[in-house]
């Protein structure tokens, strides 16, 4: 063992004597003193395994497989990484196409499906938005969430809003006020049960989620005719 610490402190004192030590990689130093001891190892295993001495041979050779990196465990040494910048996640779902910034937190995005297919969302009002929302709350959870977290950046108000827009719209039980019915379908008070049929109708044809449009809308609508046609 004393003749294989001196030949290991031998090797080291030979590669610091060496000429242009100073401007050496230390990388590529590090990997050249590992290399070299490794063999250092395993030429002293097979010695002390000529000489009979299995168990201190089999130590070297795991010692010397180590420091080669025959096992895979050899350990690397790398520089820092400095963070990167202008980073951006997308995320696709039903609906929507989100892109976020992960310098700024800055959300866009492209909506895929409904009434306001193509536009971007930093083109839509916040009311047209919350409709987008309204539509995805129970078939599309996913947008929905998305759309509650780019709302909340952009309208911090948009629940108190909507909130206060439904409370207005119906009487303390709950139900759509007549007056709000005739509007939804664009009649004026007193309107006959033809009219609100036909004005149903045409709403219908266009805001039918079969056809592009607003599934939020459409039970609108549907919720204003019936208001209308019950009270007769």
């Amino acid at each position: 063992m004393q003749f294989l610490l001196l030949g290991l402190a031998a090797l080291v004192l030979a590669l610091f004597s060496i000429g242009g030590f100073t401007r050496a990689n230390p990388a590529a130093l590090a990997r050249q003193l590992r290399l070299a001891g490794g063999a250092v190892a395993l030429g002293a295993s097979a010695l002390f395994l000529i000489r009979g001495a299995p168990g201190v041979a089999a130590v070297l050779g795991m010692i010397g497989s180590w420091l080669l990196g025959w096992n895979g465990t050899a350990p690397t040494w790398r520089r820092p990484q400095a963070p990167k910048t202008g980073q951006s996640s997308t995320v696709t779902t039903d609906h929507l196409e989100m892109e976020l910034d992960h310098d700024s937190g800055a959300m866009g995005g492209r909506v895929l499906k409904g009434m306001f297919t193509g536009r971007n969302l930093d083109t839509l009002k916040p009311a047209e938005v919350a409709l987008l929302w309204h539509d995805c709350r129970f078939i599309d959870p996913q947008s929905a969430q998305l759309l509650e977290t780019y709302l909340d950046r952009v309208h911090p108000t948009w629940r108190e809003d909507v909130s206060r827009g439904e409370r207005e719209m119906r009487d303390h039980d709950g139900r759509m006020q007549p007056e709000q019915a005739y509007e939804i379908l664009g009649l004026k008070p007193g309107a006959t049960d033809e009219e609100v049929r036909r004005a149903h109708r045409d709403l219908m044809l266009k805001l039918h989620p079969d056809r592009g449009g607003s599934t939020y809308l459409a039970a609108q609508v549907n919720e204003a005719k019936d208001v209308l046609l019950n009270q007769r």
